[in-house]
């Protein structure tokens, strides 16, 4: 079943002068599939990501997430669709710094007012203990390592359960112990909750152990 759906997407940049970054970009990932986006820096892989997420709207052509056209949604619509459906995993993880790391893994799945507030919480505590930083759990996150950061965003990312989680160089700034951590999560994530994987990174060596690479060059799938 395609869970991701990507038809002809092109986008412009227009300043200082009109230049096409993406061009007629077309593929389909299945549900549960890890896929790494991968190429050289300015060849569009990060920008298509910031497309497929909905966070970039000014593109042409169609894509669609669980079979629902994002494409033309009013912002309103779209931010309540990522919320509901993506989770986000960054280079740098964005972690409000004076919150425990419970609460920064709550805080969407407040948002999202689908399960109350303890139920909430001890789903948060779930997902850390899943990522091993379970007795970090009421630590304020600028106490953790690097790494252990990086896991309480992952932990943040799943707590609505979303269709497919999407990383941008979400290893960028890891070891490479602490990088073979986040990649074995990756792929337990992936064969356990049968949840979709979308990860843009310059590591080969990560990139090779997805199920597949989609590798851009000057805005075009080259293979």
């Amino acid at each position: 079943m395609n869970l991701l759906e990507v038809n002809k997407v092109s986008k412009w940049f227009r300043d200082p002068v009109a230049l096409q970054v993406l061009k007629e970009i077309s593929f389909t990932i299945n549900k549960g599939e890890f896929v790494c986006l991968t190429g050289k820096s300015g060849s569009g892989k990060s920008t298509l990501l910031y497309v497929l997420s909905s966070m970039d709207t000014d593109f042409t052509g169609s894509v669609k997430i669980n079979g629902e056209e994002l494409h033309g949604k009013t912002n309103q619509r779209l931010a309540a669709f990522r919320n509901n459906h993506i989770g986000f995993v960054f280079q740098f993880h964005y972690l409000l710094q004076d919150f425990t790391c419970l609460k920064n893994v709550m805080l969407p799945g407040l948002k999202r007012k689908k399960y109350a507030a303890a139920e909430v919480e001890q789903r948060a505590y779930e997902l850390l203990k899943l990522l091993g930083v379970e007795d970090q759990a009421n630590k304020r996150a600028a106490l953790l390592s690097g790494g252990q950061q990086q896991r309480v965003a992952i932990a943040r990312a799943l707590i609505n359960e979303p269709a497919i989680i999407m990383g941008d160089e979400p290893t960028g700034n890891l070891d490479s112990q602490n990088t073979d951590i986040v990649l074995d999560l990756f792929k337990k994530i992936a064969a356990e909750n049968g949840q979709t994987l979308l990860v843009v990174t310059h590591d080969d060596d990560f990139a090779n152990r997805a199920d597949r690479i989609i590798h851009i060059e000057d805005g075009k799938i080259v293979s």
